[in-house]
């Protein structure tokens, strides 16, 4: 994906305050030399980090007539508004080695014996995963493939097949979980006790 920058000259609370009035967004560039203060156009920066690969590809930037590879490393939302207040790009090349959380995408879950035989729920118990890898080798996301998956069983990490020079970190626990198959639960049907008998005389039948 492609964006352009524009080089930011005035800093400080004041001048990003009055950035933002006008429709941009302030934004820093950072990596491989000195940070460069920039500005963006706000609702063309909005509209594309509605996309997915906005947040988890190399960007190309276009700053002063340059073109530099670039990564979306933080931004800042305000806290009602649909308005971005600031962004932190990384510059990248081929020899950048990066960690960065990438999208599991779920794939064959209605065709897994765990659903369609045994009517489980397949519970995604992680949705992103942090991975260590080569800027250019950077995965727009993960395939998990739950077609395999079966009553009582779950996906770990290690499951996964990762593309080339792309490594999962974890924390904790060394092979996590990623999706469960959680049985259905069953209904428990409670039968009301019928009402005592009329003798005819106004009292109940039961016990003395």
């Amino acid at each position: 994906m492609q964006f352009t920058a524009f080089e930011r000259k005035l800093q400080g609370t004041g001048a990003s305050r009055r950035l933002r009035i006008s429709g941009k967004v302030p934004g820093i560039v950072y990596g491989a030399g000195e940070p460069t203060m920039i500005e963006l156009d706000h609702n063309a920066l909005f509209h594309a980090m509605k996309k997915e690969a906005f947040h988890s590809t190399i960007l190309e930037m276009e700053l002063n007539g340059a073109k530099s590879q670039v990564l979306l490393r933080d931004f800042q939302m305000h806290p009602y508004k649909q308005q971005v207040l600031h962004c932190d790009f990384q510059r990248v090349d081929s020899t950048t080695k990066i960690t960065k959380k990438i999208p599991l995408h779920f794939i064959g879950e209605a065709e897994s014996p765990a659903v369609k035989t045994d009517k489980c729920t397949v519970n995604h118990v992680i949705t992103e995963l942090l991975i260590s890898c080569l800027a250019q080798q950077l995965p727009e996301f993960i395939e998990v493939d739950l077609s395999g998956l079966t009553l009582g069983h779950s996906l770990h990490v290690n499951d996964l097949k990762l593309p080339a020079g792309v490594k999962a970190i974890v924390h904790g626990k060394p092979n996590p979980a990623i999706a469960t198959a959680v049985p259905p639960v069953a209904e428990e049907v409670i039968v009301a006790a019928a009402p005592a008998a009329d003798d005819g005389k106004g009292k109940k039948k039961g016990k003395k």
